[in-house]
């Protein structure tokens, strides 16, 4: 015969089974719970990573043998422009101070600096391309730190894969560091007398002082601006040539004026002003007759050169 005290065993016993049971058919979703759920319209909508940039971008990388230095950050330039955009971040500070040190401990090695460019983009400057333009500017920011600009070389590059953030690209700009040519010596005389034998001449309409320049005349623009870098006590002088229309005094004032129109477009587009000399011949240097338009139109020109 059942005890009351198993009696009362049986019943917690009986108790503990049904609550046990009535948990696992109620609750029979709790322990999967978020595992299977449907997302909601708030999980599922697509953010875009905080790290993501738009555009291309490349880096300041400068790698040597003792000198090893990379940061995200570069020098920036808007689409279609040669100029550097402000501020230079701290990053690319450093590395420009990195570099000066490194120049200045081994003067047989340069930094050559390829800018980029794309087909899409104007030139307006007065280098071949925009991508030297770019580079030219890199080196005269380089130069006010400091680095010697015999100590450097510009180029540029057609990267038409390139993509802007906006209306910016994001470091257009490479940099190697290169041996000096063995050669440079023989390199920079010849390099002198092809620009000295065949000058860049600049032809202006009367009365105005207007430059624009094609492909040749580009061309040799970059060339006067390597030889100015690289020599150091080199100068370009321009010099201003006129028809004889008009009295002389006059001429001579309007073919100043076209010296100093050109020197300005030069320091604009990144020669140094202190490397430029201007002056005026006025009509005294006719190099065809001035009885007729064509001869007058010759002889109405700015010839750029070196001493």
């Amino acid at each position: 015969m059942m005890t009351r005290s198993t009696a009362y065993v049986l019943g917690i016993l009986a108790t503990i089974i049904l609550g046990t049971l009535l948990y696992l058919n109620l609750c029979s979703g709790c322990m999967t719970s978020g595992v299977n759920e449907v997302p909601t319209a708030k999980t599922t909508k697509s953010q875009p990573s905080k790290l993501e940039k738009q555009g291309t971008s490349y880096p300041f990388k400068l790698e040597a043998e003792n000198l090893e230095y990379r940061v995200e950050e570069n020098f920036n330039f808007k689409t279609a422009s040669p100029s550097l955009l402000m501020p230079i971040s701290v990053g690319v500070k450093e590395g420009t101070a990195r570099l000066q040190e490194f120049l200045a401990e081994n003067p047989n090695n340069l930094v050559e600096i390829t800018g980029y460019y794309t087909a899409d983009e104007t030139n307006t400057t007065a280098f071949p391309n925009l991508g030297i333009a770019r580079a030219n500017s890199v080196k005269n920011h380089l130069v006010l730190n400091q680095i010697s600009s015999s100590q450097i070389n510009t180029l540029g590059e057609l990267k038409n894969n390139m993509v802007p953030n906006g209306d910016v690209y994001q470091g257009p700009v490479v940099f190697s560091i290169v041996e000096k040519s063995e050669n440079e010596k023989e390199e920079l005389i010849t390099l002198y007398k092809t620009i000295t034998s065949d000058p860049l001449v600049l032809y202006f309409s009367t009365g105005e002082a207007s430059i624009n320049l094609n492909t040749s005349q580009r061309q040799k623009i970059a060339a006067i601006s390597m030889y100015l870098d690289k020599v150091p006590d080199a100068q370009c002088k321009v010099v201003g040539h006129t028809d004889n229309t008009g009295n002389r005094e006059t001429n001579i004032g309007l073919g100043l004026e076209r010296a100093e129109f050109a020197k300005a477009y030069l320091v604009n587009n990144g020669i140094s002003a202190s490397k430029i000399n201007t002056s005026s011949m006025g009509p005294d240097k006719p190099i065809a007759a001035n009885d007729t338009e064509e001869g007058r139109a010759k002889n109405r020109r700015t010839v750029v050169t070196l001493n």
